[in-house]
């Protein structure tokens, strides 16, 4: 069991399986067929990602899958590099802003989704005088479906220092944007790099282990895989009793020649 959950390609076999039979379970329910219904979209998700087993057997795109499985690796290291300027930018910004936000969803949001989408180009529009729109948010955070406003003086004007919130988003593009990024790049190419010197050692191996695992697989499809199971189990107990008759008659002639040689 331990061999088989290490390879990432079983991992995704067991989940599609689990995703499959949960949410056929919830579809035939009336109260869950919605939840079910998005359990199935993202169980083919996962069926897709599984197809890619198929390629690591071509010698052009068997290597190009290592290259993403070790870059989603290092990729994943990395968000913890970038979750703490995130999560710093994010309540900072969330604490100046708003004040006293008892909704979860939306403090949630503005401490670490708006930041987060900061990254890739979506421009804050809250930390600025001239782009504040006191129309797009809430002033007692009840509206569900827009922002609570940011804290405003006697002429209802946003009261917070402007000056600040700009040097903070500056200082944090610099460092996520620039810096942070330009570092992924970097090891995403040292991988690439890394992968592409030994490409034709990796595709064999890779070949090798496809072929194996074919080979060890019961030759009859579901559901007559179940005769295949037999016929491997009456075999290995066939085997399993000629060794230990085997071996009785081993031990039987040892003790004959220890009992002659004494005699």
């Amino acid at each position: 069991a331990r061999m088989y959950i290490n390879d990432l390609w079983n991992i995704l076999d067991v989940l599609s399986i689990l995703l499959f039979i949960i949410g056929l379970a919830f579809r035939l329910t009336s109260k869950l067929f919605y939840a079910g219904k998005v359990l199935l979209c993202i169980d083919f998700v996962v069926f897709c990602l599984r197809l890619m087993a198929i390629f690591t057997i071509s010698r052009t795109l068997g290597p190009k899958i290592i290259i993403v499985r070790r870059m989603m690796m290092d990729m994943f290291f990395f968000m913890f590099l970038l979750s703490i300027w995130v999560v710093a930018y994010g309540v900072a910004k969330q604490g100046i802003l708003i004040h006293n936000d008892n909704r979860l969803d939306w403090i949630v949001r503005g401490a670490v989704y708006e930041p987060y989408l900061i990254i890739f180009g979506n421009f804050p529009t809250n930390i600025d005088y001239t782009a504040f729109n006191i129309d797009s948010c809430s002033m007692n955070g009840t509206d569900p479906l827009k922002p609570k406003c940011p804290v405003l003086n006697e002429n209802q004007t946003p009261a917070f220092p402007e000056w600040l919130t700009i040097i903070m988003l500056c200082v944090y593009l610099l460092f996520a944007n620039i810096l942070l990024l330009n570092l992924l790049i970097a090891i995403f190419n040292f991988t690439f790099q890394e992968v592409q010197d030994n490409t034709d050692r990796i595709w064999k191996f890779q070949r090798y282990e496809l072929i194996k695992e074919y080979h060890s697989r019961p030759a009859a499809p579901p559901p007559f895989i179940i005769f295949s199971h037999l016929y491997l189990f009456i075999s290995k107990l066939k085997r399993c009793c000629i060794s230990t008759s085997a071996l009785e008659k081993t031990a039987f002639f040892h003790l004959r020649a220890i009992i002659l040689m004494f005699l």
